[in-house]
């Protein structure tokens, strides 16, 4: 019901009053609220995109929140949002659901690229890929400083798996990713991404905050040790693993640490 609730709340927010000035996008933002942007995608982000057989699509949503006391001039950082694959639901829907109230609370910028409607062929990485980069390239155009701004991966279940595969990439392209949040995860992917993408050895000290409910029965807490473990005897050494009296699902209050633990170190 909160994740429903949430949703609907954006139409309230992206309906709100604008001042002049700020913009995401070419569209008005204001400090607080959150819109969703078409914006296009480069050539690269296009070739990601088709992995699978996938169309090209013609944009990508971008959706952006900012939280209130929001100044471009200042250095902000981002949470980039992925979902699962299981219900079909858009990075954006868990950014709403499970992620914004808490990470606004906490002075971030959320940040979510999906493909328009309808869902595609395949949903692989390289479509997730394409429009996450898409995002965050619309970003960096709406307020070029934020190139520099830390960048943190999120997702929970199979959207864990995705921020795990994606983060790699995205420190390969320059981005400066200062951790990754992981809950209800009970594959480890991380390790093919980093020797895939190959963003060097300092990305092995990246913060990884992995979440457990101890009554996950989908990732069971077995499962997300192992999933630790295996970390670990790739090389990655900055790992914190906390558990919560719940299921498969984001706990406000384990976000709310990983958030200020991945602040505190960049």
């Amino acid at each position: 019901m909160a994740r429903i609730f949430c949703a609907l709340a954006w139409f309230a927010f992206s309906a709100s009053a604008f001042p002049a000035g700020l913009s995401f996008a070419g569209v008005p933002l204001t400090p607080g609220a959150t819109v969703r942007v078409s914006v296009p995608l480069s050539e690269l982000e296009k070739s990601y995109v088709t992995e699978g057989g996938n169309p090209v699509p013609s944009y990508t949503v971008a959706t952006l929140a900012v939280p209130r006391g929001f100044d471009p001039n200042k250095t902000w950082p981002v949470l980039v949002v992925f979902s699962s694959s299981d219900h079909q639901f858009p990075s954006w829907y868990d950014m709403m659901g499970w992620y914004r109230a808490t990470a606004l609370a906490q002075g971030w910028v959320l940040l979510t690229g999906d493909g328009p409607k309808p869902a595609p062929r395949l949903d692989s990485t390289g479509w997730r890929a394409g429009h996450a980069l898409a995002a965050l390239d619309a970003l960096n155009r709406s307020f070029p400083g934020s190139v520099k701004w830390p960048v943190v991966c999120a997702g929970q279940s199979g959207g864990a798996k995705r921020a795990t595969y994606l983060a790699p990439l995205l420190a390969a392209r320059g981005y400066h990713v200062a951790g990754i949040f992981l809950e209800g995860m009970n594959e480890e992917r991380i390790t093919e991404s980093y020797r895939r993408f190959k963003p060097g050895r300092d990305f092995l000290r990246t913060p990884i905050f992995l979440s457990s409910g101890v009554r996950d029965m989908i990732a069971t807490l077995d499962q997300q040790n192992a999933v630790e473990n295996s970390m670990r005897r790739t090389g990655f050494e900055n790992i914190r693993h906390t558990t919560f009296p719940g299921g498969h699902q984001v706990s406000p209050t384990e976000l709310q640490k990983a958030l200020r633990w991945f602040r505190k170190g960049s």
